[in-house]
């Protein structure tokens, strides 16, 4: 159903590539008024201009969502340029680790709590306060598989991960009768930028990533804004709390 989202407004960080672009693009067909947020300022204004140039209404605000004093200015930015805040999709979020845990460095653990986790309560808090006083509004933020089990040589960042679910979980649970869902996605192996770097600097993970999945491939982009706007829509009105997966059926394992 197109324009099923016509006057609400969509918040999207980390927009400015991979995931994140394709659901800003994605909540803007269906209508959505969308604010486009991310650190980098040249691939957020890209996205911004994308959607502007297919007729969509579209604003680029930067934010480095580790910092609660930018957060805090995004959503008052947001309810200037729009007066409403519908959907919040906090997907900001990085993947620096490979090594082992006794082998991690606390600088490394502590820039990805500081995005991963504290980024997305920073943007939770915010967003939710907005949404009380209009009476609901729905948040998905992006977990992962890695926060629904082990991931070997990336603890630090399973570990970021299943706190974005608890975090998920818990403010589902305290806003339910305020009118707020809260979920998560959690994607396994995505074709993104991200991905492809990693896929050079080791060949080989692309023949491992496409194998760990039963159905034969990695995921994309599109398939995982599927998912975040399916959270979104009225279809899921009885859906909150939940951490799902979007992972060609690796956790089926």
């Amino acid at each position: 159903m197109r324009n099923q989202f016509a006057g609400k407004v969509a918040l999207i960080t980390g927009a400015g590539a991979g995931i994140g672009r394709e659901t800003a693009e994605a909540f803007a067909r269906q209508g959505a008024k969308v604010v486009v947020s991310d650190v980098n300022v040249q691939s957020g204004e890209a996205t911004a201009n994308a959607i502007a140039a297919k007729g969509g209404d579209s604003v680029f605000i930067a934010c480095d969502v580790s910092q609660d004093s930018q957060v805090r200015q995004l959503i008052k930015n947001t309810l200037e340029a729009f007066g409403r805040l519908d959907f919040a999709f906090n997907n900001a979020g990085i993947e620096v680790e490979q090594s082992k845990l006794a082998d991690g460095d606390e600088e490394t653990f502590d820039r990805i709590m500081d995005i991963n986790v504290k980024g997305v309560w920073h943007c939770m808090r915010h967003e939710i306060k907005a949404m009380l006083p209009q009476g609901g509004g729905v948040i998905v933020n992006t977990a992962s598989i890695a926060g629904l089990g082990a991931a070997p040589k990336m603890s630090i960042y399973s570990a970021s991960k299943h706190a974005v679910i608890g975090l998920t979980k818990s403010a589902a649970v305290e806003y339910g009768k305020k009118g707020i869902r809260v979920n998560a996605v959690c994607p396994a192996v995505i074709d993104t930028d991200m991905f492809r770097r990693a896929a050079e600097l080791d060949p080989k993970k692309a023949a491992y990533a496409a194998a760990m999945h039963p159905v034969g491939r990695i995921g994309q982009s599109s398939e995982i804004a599927a998912a975040v706007l399916y959270l979104c829509s009225e279809g899921a009105a009885f859906t909150t709390g939940v951490a799902l997966p979007v992972d060609g059926g690796a956790t089926a394992i």
